[in-house]
């Protein structure tokens, strides 16, 4: 076994601008909880001649932030040009594939202040079999609690154990995601049902936005870890491989019900739409019908009101109720056809 030297605190960020290595770093032995590691220790782990122990390795996080993580990884590692054109993409492409030993992932998660409103954070992975390196530019929130089980004491025997419960991680946090907005939902509906027009429409748009990006995002990444399964690497046990698989078919799970949640927020969105339709169709039709039993008063009203001779009955002393009935009676027709009749 190589002999590293560990601290009980793990690496983190200095007061200087150009602290050289990861934000932190975990050295596992097997059986045992893992420690933290300095730069200089890992550096030294990695760069010691021969093999390691089995199932020994290093969990190394870095910030993308700091200029010299990049400088540091090519001083003690030879990592696929893969995992650094990824560092550098700006394009929110979830993926995972293998390269040599190596196996490079971009996936995706929510930031430790998640709102429905903030887009998600994104990390890269590379993953050999002494050594798991990690990357991001914003915190993770399920980096941050693999981090805490690590120094919990959990006990990881591998780098593939820790790819699968990061996976299971974020299965674990859009559950979260999902049961938070069920619970915005659920209000809406009940309003819905109950023919209430007052929902806040742009609630549930920006709602359904951030899922359907949540699920753009995420949803490719249960079929890149199954397509792993397939044709895996050659240094990946069983074991592991069956573990991978659990928490892909999580996470999996955990994609689907954010599509149903997308797809029951649409029909609220179609429903709402429909309710304010029918309303602004009923508004329409009594601003019509009132307009429309108006009419025959408004015209006989225009051609008595206009300041000509001959207009007749003027003289005559009951001429304004032989002219009146008729109206009424016409305008009482009228409604009785536009409020009854139509209702056969």
């Amino acid at each position: 076994m190589t002999t590293v030297q560990t601290t009980e605190q793990s690496v983190g960020p200095t007061s200087g601008p150009q602290q050289d290595g990861p934000l932190w770093g975990y050295h596992f032995v097997p059986n045992q909880p893992a420690r933290s590691i300095t730069s200089e220790a890992a550096g030294a782990f990695l760069s010691a001649p021969g093999p390691c122990a089995p199932n020994e390795f290093l969990w190394l996080h870095f910030s993308l932030s700091n200029a010299v993580s990049e400088p540091w990884l090519h001083r003690y590692l030879t990592l696929p040009d893969t995992f650094y054109d990824s560092l550098k993409s700006d394009v929110d492409a979830t993926h995972l594939e293998q390269e040599g030993d190596s196996l490079v992932a971009r996936i995706h998660d929510v930031l430790f202040d998640f709102t429905f409103d903030v887009p998600v954070a994104t990390t890269t992975l590379c993953v050999k079999p002494n050594v798991l390196v990690s990357a991001h530019a914003r915190p993770w929130r399920s980096i941050d609690q693999l981090r805490a089980a690590v120094q919990g004491g959990q006990i990881f025997r591998s780098p593939i154990e820790i790819l699968a419960r990061l996976l299971r991680d974020q299965a674990n946090v859009l559950v979260d995601i999902v049961r938070k907005a069920k619970k915005r939902v659920g209000p809406l509906e009940e309003q819905l049902l109950a023919k209430r027009v007052f929902v806040n429409r742009s609630e549930l748009g920006s709602l359904r936005r951030m899922l359907v990006r949540l699920q753009r995002l995420l949803a490719p990444e249960p079929a890149a870890f199954f397509r792993l399964l397939n044709q895996p690497p050659s240094w990946i046990s069983q074991e592991e491989l069956q573990n991978l698989q659990q928490a892909a078919e999580k996470f999996s799970s955990a994609v689907s019900d954010t599509a149903s949640l997308v797809e029951r927020v649409k029909q609220l969105q179609e429903e709402l739409a429909a309710l304010v339709s029918e309303q602004t169709n009923r508004t329409l039709f009594l601003l019509t019908m009132v307009t429309v039993l108006a009419l025959p008063i408004n015209l006989v009203a225009g051609l008595f009101g206009m300041n000509v001779g001959g207009i007749p009955l003027s003289q005559h002393p009951y001429g304004f109720f032989f002219v009146l009935s008729p109206l009424l009676l016409l305008t009482a027709l009228l409604a009785y056809w536009a409020f009854v009749m139509r209702r056969y």
